[in-house]
């Protein structure tokens, strides 16, 4: 059995603005039925951006219903400013702690908050995540959600990240990526401001591949295009374009603007992508 606060009994017991809100300024959704756990967040915003009314419907744990009621006490009366400052830390502590376990619920309602703001500035839902950045299957956690959890609150071990995402809950299969994104972070975090990461050649070639394997082929593919990786030579990496890329005019944005630009951010800011055609 879980130790909780009286004040996150009080919530889950006796919940605040439960229920779903007529004519809403901004809707965030956030989790599935699948996965166990699932908030909608419904704001009121007037024209100055002050959040003058805020509801929910959730389903899941005592931790949730709690952590959806503080959520929507917290945001009334704020601007869209301060509510964009607020992070799951707030929440957990609004209710005086939360069990480790459960702070994923928390993790939902900071999730939610920023979905309905994007709704509300009217910027499209995420799309669902593609399957280079889905980490966690069993619970549909990905990359991005995990690092931010790390990042945020200074995880220190998987069993951490679990406790906040859910990520590694279920099967396990995605432990070995989770120890690997972990370690990433923790490098990041422990090295001096502006100092930029070292990355041995073996480690420039692996996420070279993946990310090509994982991200560019697949967005390329979708337009019946296809893209080969043929040699790294440090910080030059030759590919050839393949099916509907090859011959097209638009070749050459497409190995600038989208392989060059992604292998950039993602591995290496030096690298230079050369085509080599067959």
């Amino acid at each position: 059995m879980w130790e909780y606060t009286d004040k996150v009994m009080d919530h889950f017991l006796n919940p605040r603005n439960a229920g779903e809100m007529d004519n809403p300024s901004a809707v965030g959704e956030v989790g599935s039925l699948a996965c166990g756990d699932a908030l909608r967040l419904f704001l009121k915003i007037n024209d100055a951006g002050v959040i003058e009314d805020a509801t929910f419907q959730t389903f899941g744990c005592a931790s949730a219903i709690a952590s959806s009621s503080a959520l929507t006490e917290l945001l009334k009366g704020k601007t869209v400013d301060e509510a964009k400052a607020l992070t799951n830390k707030d929440i957990a502590a609004f209710l005086g702690g939360l069990p480790k376990e459960k702070m994923h619920c928390s993790v939902m309602g900071q999730e939610a908050l920023d979905a309905a703001l994007k709704n509300w500035r009217g910027e499209a839902a995420p799309a669902p995540a593609a399957e280079g950045t889905l980490v966690c299957k069993c619970f549909g956690v990905t990359e991005e959600t995990i690092r931010r959890a790390i990042r945020e609150n200074d995880l220190k071990t998987v069993e951490d990240v679990t406790s906040f995402t859910k990520a590694g809950g279920g099967c396990g299969d995605c432990i070995p990526d989770l120890e690997r994104i972990l370690a990433e972070e923790r490098a990041a975090m422990a090295r001096p401001a502006g100092e930029a990461p070292k990355m041995t050649n073996i480690q420039r070639m692996m996420l070279v591949t993946k990310v090509i394997e994982e991200e560019i082929r697949p967005a390329l593919k979708k337009d019946g295009g296809n893209i080969e990786l043929v040699d790294i030579e440090g910080a030059t990496v030759k590919v050839a374009l393949r099916g509907a890329c090859v011959g097209c005019p638009s070749s050459q944005l497409t190995l600038k603007g989208l392989v060059e630009k992604r292998l950039q951010e993602a591995v290496d800011p030096d690298i230079r992508i050369e085509e080599v055609r067959s």
